[in-house]
């Protein structure tokens, strides 16, 4: 099997999320009716008829493209999660989150993304992130650097903001899915930066932070689809990330939160700030 995760190789599949978000995303957004959504594991954790026939579509030209491939969606993990077992070994495995941001999706919320990534022999080599409404892109190649794509094809590379002091920093904190015995500490220090938010999709927070529209990103739930593209664009884009506990994030990772940052000072200085417990506590 050729693995074919290079620039072009990238370009491609991004050929293929756009595809597929003409044909299965767009044209449901906004018209889906109460029997095409279902709950997951909470009403904030729904899938939609849109969701699983483009990652169906998705997967089928990944396959094409990659003969060979391992291709795990999102859905499919869902219902079957051994094949996340097949992640780390593989010689080419791509990760297929078909709509991030669901709940917005389904809520009429123009805030959803598509996003895939190519991985080989248990290291992120290739990532994809596409905004369907305004048909813009980032993609990254291990090691080439990460770039904007627009509706036009034009490109542009992509860097990620320049460092500040930790209460200069904005950025997105996903605090409602953090273990407790952190979560309260995190929500006390959160006004202590300049400002935060949680658009509810991991994919348009990705696009802003690669892109110096924001400093931080603070995730506690690792699941693959959700951030190995985001994780991989950053990195290129020049970011730092590691989990809470200061080691770096794995493929295979499941827990330890995910803490972005411009670099490494900041990342420490934007953790010392969030942690540090108020006193009497």
């Amino acid at each position: 099997m050729t693995v074919p995760v290079s620039v072009n190789g990238m370009r491609a599949v991004l050929e293929v999320m756009r595809g597929a978000a003409s044909r299965q995303i767009m044209p449901r957004f906004r018209r889906l009716d109460s029997t095409s959504i279902r709950c997951k594991s909470s009403p904030l954790d729904v899938v939609t008829e849109a969701d699983e026939a483009a990652e169906r579509e998705i997967a089928a030209a990944l396959r094409h493209l990659s003969p060979g491939a391992v291709v795990i969606g999102e859905e499919a993990a869902c219902a079957r999660p051994d094949l996340l077992d097949a992640l780390g070994d593989a010689e080419l495995a791509y990760v297929i989150d078909p709509i991030d941001g669901t709940a917005n999706y389904a809520a009429g919320v123009p805030l959803f993304g598509v996003m895939v990534s190519a991985v080989i022999r248990g290291e992120v080599a290739g990532a994809a992130i596409l905004d369907p409404v305004c048909d813009v892109a980032a993609l990254a190649v291990r090691g080439e650097g990460a770039w904007m794509v627009g509706p036009d094809g034009s490109e542009r590379a992509l860097s990620v903001a320049s460092p500040v002091a930790a209460e200069a920093m904005c950025g997105n904190a996903s605090w409602r899915y953090l273990n407790p015995a952190i979560r309260d500490t995190v929500a006390h220090n959160l006004p202590r930066v300049m400002g935060s938010w949680d658009f509810r999709c991991a994919a348009h927070e990705y696009l802003m932070v690669a892109d110096a529209k924001c400093h931080f990103l603070l995730f506690n739930r690792t699941l693959p689809w959700d951030h190995l593209a985001g994780w991989l664009i950053h990195r290129e884009a020049g970011g730092y990330c590691a989990h809470f506990d200061g080691s770096p994030y794995r493929v295979t990772d499941r827990e330890g939160g995910l803490l972005y940052a411009p670099d490494r000072a900041s990342w420490q200085d934007l953790y010392d700030l969030l942690m540090e417990r108020p006193s009497g506590r």
